[in-house]
């Protein structure tokens, strides 16, 4: 699986086109688009990970019940960081959201001048907000597989053992490819646990890891513990589909 993908690599690459890919010249792409956008300016604004992983549904929960055509991808983006941040309790201030998401999509501009542009944009991000709460009848909220991941890599301590997990940074790609999926309107598709045991068994296989006391020929069977309703095929899709992000990243 190592030789199929190398992930840390890609992450590599993605952290450098990120500084020059030009947003205004990128087609929507199923939601991809401005979701890279709101990685990118929650990234530069200090954003936790929840907040940009919030904002990361919203946005893709909103375009799945509008046509995209008939929006500013990008403010819809901007201010789904902005609600995101509030729901999360994540203090983003709004002038820093709008100077960031504006330089983002003007490469190398000055911050925003107090005047009418700076104005305008503020109106117009508070006045999206508003209209996503309404498309999203008022329910903002996300269970998130974060918190599942966490409890499942802190069982999975005395199971691998420590030295293991020193020496293989499961946690660390684990959360890179939980990240890099909200790219993607698909991570509404699936359970949050289901996410993350896929995030972690992507990880286990890039790095060869294999698990003391399960058999090669059962290879769902130590997430088992976690989850009961977990079956392989869906188990492999949800990980294909991971995996179809960095694809997709190729094409830009």
């Amino acid at each position: 699986m190592k030789d199929v993908i190398d992930v840390m690599e890609l992450q590599r690459e993605k952290s450098r086109r990120l500084v020059t890919v030009d947003y205004r010249q990128l087609d929507f792409k199923g939601g991809f688009t401005p979701a890279r956008f709101i990685f990118e300016c929650g990234m530069k604004l200090n954003g936790q990970p929840l907040t940009l992983a919030t904002a990361a549904v919203i946005v893709h929960r909103f375009f799945k019940e509008v046509d995209h055509n008939s929006y500013d991808w990008f403010l819809i983006a901007a201010s789904s960081l902005y609600l995101a941040s509030k729901i999360k309790d994540d203090p983003l201030n709004i002038r820093d959201i709008i100077n960031v998401a504006h330089n983002t999509l003007h490469r190398g501009s000055s911050p925003l001048e107090i005047g009418d542009e700076y104005w305008n944009m503020r109106d117009a991000i508070v006045q999206a907000e508003l209209l996503i709460m309404r498309v999203l009848k008022f329910e903002a909220n996300t269970v998130h597989p974060h918190k599942y991941m966490l409890h499942y890599l802190k069982s999975m301590e005395s199971w691998l053992g420590k030295n293991t997990l020193e020496s293989v940074p499961i946690a660390k790609l684990s959360s890179a490819f939980l990240q890099d999926f909200h790219h993607d309107p698909a991570v509404l598709d699936y359970q949050p646990q289901h996410i993350a045991i896929s995030c972690i068994s992507l990880a286990l296989q890039c790095y060869g890891v294999q698990l003391p006391l399960i058999d090669d020929l059962d290879d769902e069977a130590w997430y088992s513990v976690f989850v009961k309703d977990l079956q392989k095929d869906k188990h492999w899709e949800i990980m294909e589909k991971i995996m179809e992000v960095y694809n997709r990243e190729e094409g830009n």
